[in-house]
């Protein structure tokens, strides 16, 4: 589960407004919790492991509030071709989503969820989840079509 997901959980936990290392740092423990003394396997891992980043992330980033200043220009994901300008555009267009699209985008595009696992991830109505995902794409394809008509 780790070698398969564990790189999105991080970007995950990046969304939700964390540091790299202390991304990885809440993914890691979450692993370390599910194969410790009491080791267990949830109903559900996949979505258990979202739910789990997601919470221990609002946790970690709600007790750093004052002391942590993001860093826009740290990346979240990797471009296949190496494209940095692309990523970072990418970012901070998921950036200026509010917090429920972006996770909702997150989850959906790069974690490959059914917006029926969203719903249960982030316990919201399924059609609230699919609202947000809908109005998400359409600023996003405003603010990242404005991004590649300048380059054109």
């Amino acid at each position: 589960m780790y070698e398969k997901h564990g790189a999105a959980l991080a970007a995950y936990a990046r969304s939700c407004g964390l540091d790299h290392a202390s991304a990885e740092d809440v993914v890691h423990q979450l692993f370390l919790k599910m194969l410790g003394e009491k080791a267990f396997v949830p109903q559900l891992p996949l979505a258990y492991l979202y739910r789990a980043t997601r919470n221990a992330s609002l946790n970690l980033r709600t007790g750093r509030k004052r002391e942590t200043d993001l860093q826009a220009a740290e990346p979240w994901f990797a471009h296949p071709n190496g494209n940095q300008d692309e990523v970072l555009n990418l970012q901070q267009a998921l950036r200026e989503l509010p917090e429920e699209q972006r996770e909702t985008v997150f989850l959906k595009v790069w974690s490959g969820m059914t917006l029926l696992e969203i719903s249960e991830v982030t316990e919201t109505p399924l059609n609230t989840v699919a609202s947000r995902y809908r109005y998400a794409l359409e600023k996003l394809r405003d603010r990242l079509g404005k991004y590649f008509q300048k380059r054109g």
